[in-house]
């Protein structure tokens, strides 16, 4: 699998030799890493107005001296960030049922120490092209609900009664307008939604509904 572009993986471990050793794998794979000795030095940067711009994702370490990686995934579930932020947790044998339960949670997955590096790495690549893929389904929302934030109100009572599957006319008649003019912001609403038919209209409404 191909780096994804522009990643960023977040290291979490209170174990410096763990953080030193994932930091050095992740950059003989061109993947960038920021690490963190604790889940409160992370928490205090994710609680700063952080947001998910690129693909990211992030190692924690389950066991750590203060905040466990547990409670951490919680406040990143609070936050909202998942899953534009996947979770790897890093366990011990003894804290494998509690990773199960995280992924259970929506963690992405978790890694037994010692792990295998080829597989740590390939799970790291599947996690960011998963924030990749929830990073653009969260860009066409916003681009949708921006588009859909952009009709008059004339058009979006046209476009309710096109969806309705009503023709021309019969969306005159309840509008009280004349026919061409049902017609233009028809156009209008078909032009600023980026659809070309009533059919194209109605799957995107669908879509973006799920």
């Amino acid at each position: 699998m191909e780096p994804v572009q522009d990643a960023t993986v977040y290291i979490v471990d209170d174990d410096s030799g763990v953080r030193d050793a994932l930091a050095w794998l992740l950059r003989t794979r061109r993947l960038p890493s920021e690490v963190f000795d604790s889940a409160e030095a992370f928490d205090a940067r994710v609680s700063a107005g952080f947001a998910v711009s690129a693909p990211s994702c992030v190692l924690l370490d389950v066991r750590m001296t203060g905040m466990s990686g547990l409670a951490m995934f919680e406040k990143l579930i609070s936050y909202g960030l998942l899953p534009t932020l996947p979770v790897i947790f890093l366990t011990g044998h003894a804290d494998v049922p509690t990773a199960v339960a995280a992924v259970k949670q929506g963690a992405f997955d978790f890694c037994e120490k010692p792990f295998s590096d080829n597989a740590l790495v390939d799970r790291i690549e599947q996690a960011l092209a998963q924030s990749a893929a929830a990073l653009a389904l969260l860009g066409e929302s916003s681009s949708y609900q921006a588009r859909l934030a952009s009709l008059t109100e004339r058009e979006t009572a046209v476009m309710q009664l096109v969806l309705k599957g009503l023709p021309n006319k019969l969306v005159a008649d309840q509008l009280d307008i004349s026919v061409r003019t049902v017609e233009v912001h028809r156009a209008r609403v078909f032009d600023k939604m980026r659809v070309k038919s009533a059919v194209e209209l109605a799957n995107l409404m669908r879509d973006t509904a799920k």
